[in-house]
């Protein structure tokens, strides 16, 4: 299925270069017509001049000024539209670059994770080669971060999440809705839409008092220097416009214009009619009323069509922007109390859809966030649509759960990706993995996780099938040291594994799954080995359940010691002097070891005791 959206894509984009070929050899003509035209004119109009046929020369002058612009307009239409092939097709090859993992062409979004998350840098959600690199299609900053929240911030309540995945599954079929929101955002600008900026202008208060009386005083006085301007002018009357014009100058000077708003709202027309572009677009192709995509819009819109009313503010955030000319600025207002008129034009503005920008805002994130994961899912159709369990917990008998065949991680290309089952059900069910290094075990783990995330989020997930419980998920994958807070690597390891553990004593939130590759990693072997007895043990006795890879091979005793421990592992096999891994879990603990061996192949001395036996799962 995958392979027949490549091909549909790959022909739109044919199609596309065509477009824009025929559209370019048509702006060239365009471009030699003009020429034609200015130098046939200018060469016609000026003989015309020479042999003192003035009125013929002006007709002609007229004709071809007039033949000139027309042209110019349909050159221009021609331009634009090939413009608007070219951003269709960049969309088109983001696609393609998506569904290949080819990273150097899909364009990575501003913003950083979190700091301090249960699983953020574990999984690899920030950053290039991350799973918001590869997701996110948003087009404003409201919506990256709601997208960026919908991985974030799990569980979310049921109610949530199935209308978040009945959204993003009716989405998904709608390819040319996605691709033109994304394409509509693109053709009034290169950078996201700034909502915040907007509503920072529009929820400042403008303390300007008795606004109305100071703009008819200087209306009158306006009126009066023009009048008795013109009158003098004329020589009807001596030079008295100055004193009104005095006057008028004197309150200007004297009066705040609301000139810190006014700076603030300098350029934000830009901003506001691309929001207005972007919702009209929404709001023509919402469709019937019954669907998901309709009910998010009535929901959050109502009735009201935010773009008449964004529309109305960018015409008058596009008057105030006359302040970034300062002689034009100031040679205005010296005519008429412009600022003053559109000062009052803002109040008007901020009264009217200051309460409902917050909404329409909402409204395109939660659909710009829906559209990211429908793509997703478009353009993965062999991935698989999540189920959660009904029940949660240990409610009603029903153990929290989480069972999935064939699971994938998404970010590693197709052609070269393992997947493997996991099975886990019950509180205090523990997955322990051994194995050799470079063998899977921490790939394995953020298998898990990333596809646990995308479910949670309302997403596809890379599996045949996948149910689950909803769960909170914490990770103890990648620890660094911190410098700046004066942690050493084991401390930080202790402080993230504390977490955990912590997480599994709230017996009211849903279950803990945990992920914890190389448990106490950071410290010696018989240290190690007697703090991760203690800690395990202590893990199958919390609300939660999950993964705890190891290269302590003691550990896999647990199974006898632990009820819901299960022993697992990954292995290698060594040909023609090289080690070879095939990724896949195997029942019970690792029976072979590779460190010194790979010591061996990299050219490293090692000293083989006599009671050191390499591929002895005890030495």
């Amino acid at each position: 299925m995958a392979g027949s959206h490549i091909s549909q894509i790959e022909a739109v984009i044919r199609r596309t270069d065509r477009l824009i070929s025929q559209g370019m050899k048509t702006s060239a003509t365009f471009t030699r017509c003009r020429l034609a035209i200015f130098l046939t004119g200018l060469l016609g109009t000026v003989t015309l001049y020479k042999l003192d046929w003035y009125h013929s020369g002006n007709l002609a002058l007229g004709a071809f000024l007039t033949i000139f612009v027309t042209v110019a307009a349909y050159h221009t239409r021609v331009e634009t539209g090939i413009h608007r092939l070219r951003q269709w097709k960049q969309i088109k090859l983001a696609h393609l670059a998506r569904m290949a993992l080819d990273w150097a062409a899909i364009a990575p979004k501003p913003g950083e994770g979190p700091k301090s998350h249960p699983y953020a840098a574990d999984l690899d959600l920030f950053g290039m080669h991350s799973l918001t690199h590869l997701l996110d299609t948003t087009v404003s900053d409201r919506g990256r971060e709601r997208l960026q929240s919908w991985l974030l911030v799990q569980p979310p309540s049921p109610s949530h999440w199935h209308a978040r995945q009945s959204l993003v599954k009716e989405l998904a079929p709608r390819s040319l809705f996605r691709d033109r929101l994304a394409l509509e955002a693109k053709l009034t600008g290169d950078q996201e839409i700034n909502g915040r900026r907007l509503a920072a202008v529009l929820e400042h208060p403008i303390g300007l008092p008795r606004l109305d009386t100071i703009l008819a005083v200087q209306s009158v006085l306006a009126l009066a220097t023009i009048g008795l301007a013109s009158a003098s002018m004329l020589g009807l009357l001596p030079g008295y416009w100055m004193f009104s014009f005095a006057v008028y100058a004197l309150i200007y000077f004297m009066t705040d214009q609301g000139e810190e708003l006014l700076e603030h709202a300098v350029g934000l027309h830009h901003e506001t009619e691309r929001l207005a572009t972007v919702l009209g677009y929404i709001e023509r192709h919402v469709g019937r009323r019954d669907s998901a995509l309709a009910c998010v819009w009535t929901n959050l819109i109502g009735e009201a069509s935010p773009t008449l009313h964004l529309n109305r503010a960018a015409r008058t955030l596009h008057a105030i922007s006359i302040k970034a000319h300062p002689l034009v600025h100031l040679a205005v207002n010296a005519l008429c109390p412009w600022d003053l008129w559109f000062t009052r034009q803002l109040i008007h503005t901020q009264r009217d859809i200051k309460h409902a920008l917050p909404l329409w805002l909402d409204c395109l994130a939660e659909i710009e966030a829906a559209s990211a994961l429908a793509t997703f899912a478009y353009l993965h159709p062999d991935y698989t649509w999540p189920t959660p369990f009904i029940a949660t917990g240990e409610q009603n008998g029903t153990p929290p759960a989480l069972n999935a065949d064939r699971l994938g991680h998404p970010l590693l290309p197709a052609k070269t990706r393992m997947a493997n089952d996991v099975h886990l059900k019950g509180l205090g069910s523990i997955h322990l993995i051994t194995g050799s290094n470079m063998s899977g075990k921490s790939t394995f783990l953020r298998t898990i996780g990333i596809n646990l995330c995308l479910a949670q989020a309302g997403a596809p997930v890379c599996a045949d099938s996948f149910e689950w419980t909803w769960s909170r998920m914490a990770c103890c994958i990648r620890v660094d040291d911190s410098l700046d807070a004066g942690l050493s690597f084991f401390y930080a390891e202790v402080k993230r594994l504390k977490a955990i553990l912590d997480a599994t004593q709230e017996r009211t939130l849903p279950p803990v799954l945990f992920l914890i590759d190389e448990i106490f990693k950071g410290t010696n072997n018989r240290e190690r080995l007697i703090g991760s007895r203690a800690y395990i043990t202590a893990l199958s006795q919390g609300q939660g359940f999950g993964l705890v890879s190891t290269h302590d091979l003691e550990l896999a005793d647990l199974e006898t010691a632990v009820p819901g421990l299960t022993n697992a592992h990954f292995q290698e096999t060594v040909s023609a002097g090289t080690l070879e891994f095939d990724y896949r879990l195997r029942p019970g603990p690792c029976p072979t070891t590779n460190a010194l061996r790979i010591m061996e192949l990299e050219g490293l001395p090692i000293s083989q005791a006599p009671n050191i036996r390499q591929n002895n799962p005890h030495g």
